[in-house]
């Protein structure tokens, strides 16, 4: 394992070794290499990179390094700073998994239950990525996560950038069992006062975070940006389903989503209950902001 001391002595060593896979907290590649679905040729560790295991504020947002750990990521005074992040950081897993797993190694994983993505989605969030030479390029999350971006050879997330929205967010998620697990479904919800706007991101339930655009830009129509930000229960449990249905739409006409013995195109009881479960999540969280 070559173990560099910067990110761009990194970024050299993974030129030099083409085949060689960049390792920080290990969580996901240890898990591939025990159950025999990778073996990598060598390791680049990124432990010792200090500059990526902290956060600076540029230009109104937070440039977080991709070494930050959940467990770091989870403690007050960043809570302050990103609130969602760090209730994602916090439910991540188990205290070992929260003290070695990274928010670089979370976003390059790219597992649909990973837990910092839906928020990321919902913040906007950009990641800096480092190359050879000591060159730097931006790109969207978004665009990360659905593939339409994705790390050249030799390439590495040093750093990812987050505007600071000085508002609330909220980040909510089911799991299949009690305290903290993998989620079946996750909602990140962020207000944006000076754009006007709700943002929200659905994990878990697809490949890659979901965002409702047309139900944001209905709900942030109904809210009194000047005023008190209250909805009526009745607006809030319709941006639950709106959200819900918009993540996990109904099957196309004619064509069974599974047979449950209720007619063509009637969704299976265990995606009916995955709905309800986005529903509410999304509703709560949205409520949560709000209040």
């Amino acid at each position: 394992m070559t173990l560099p001391g910067t990110l761009d002595e990194a970024v050299a060593a993974l030129a030099a070794m083409p085949t060689a896979v960049p390792v920080a907290g290990g969580t996901d590649l240890m898990a591939a290499v025990n159950s025999g679905l990778l073996r990598p040729a060598g390791l680049v560790g990124l432990g010792r990179i200090s500059e990526i295991r902290g956060w600076q504020y540029q230009d109104g947002a937070a440039l977080l390094g991709a070494g930050l750990t959940h467990a770091r990521m989870g403690r007050p005074d960043f809570a302050a700073l990103i609130p969602a992040l760090a209730a994602a950081a916090r439910t991540a897993g188990p205290p070992q998994i929260r003290n070695a797993g990274t928010l670089g190694g979370n976003i390059a994983s790219a597992a649909p239950t990973g837990d910092a993505l839906p928020v990321l989605a919902a913040l906007e969030a950009s990641l800096v990525i480092a190359g050879p030479g000591g060159g730097r390029r931006e790109v969207p999350v978004g665009r990360m996560l659905a593939g339409l971006d994705m790390l050249r050879p030799g390439e590495l997330i040093g750093y990812v950038r987050v505007p600071l929205l000085h508002a609330p967010q909220v980040f909510l998620k089911a799991t299949g069992r009690t305290g903290p697990g993998r989620a079946t479904a996750s909602v990140a919800v962020v207000l944006d006062p000076a754009r006007r706007s709700v943002r929200c991101a659905v994990g878990a339930v697809a490949p890659m975070p979901l965002r409702p655009f047309d139900t944001e830009h209905w709900v942030s129509s109904l809210i009194d940006w000047d005023g008190d930000r209250t909805l009526a229960p009745e607006a809030l449990a319709a941006f639950g389903e709106y959200v819900a249905a918009a993540c996990i739409p109904d099957p196309v006409p004619g064509h069974s989503a599974a047979p449950t013995g209720d007619g063509p195109g009637t969704l299976p009881p265990a995606v009916l209950h995955l709905r309800r479960t986005v529903a509410t999540l999304a509703r709560r969280a949205l409520g949560r902001a709000l209040a």
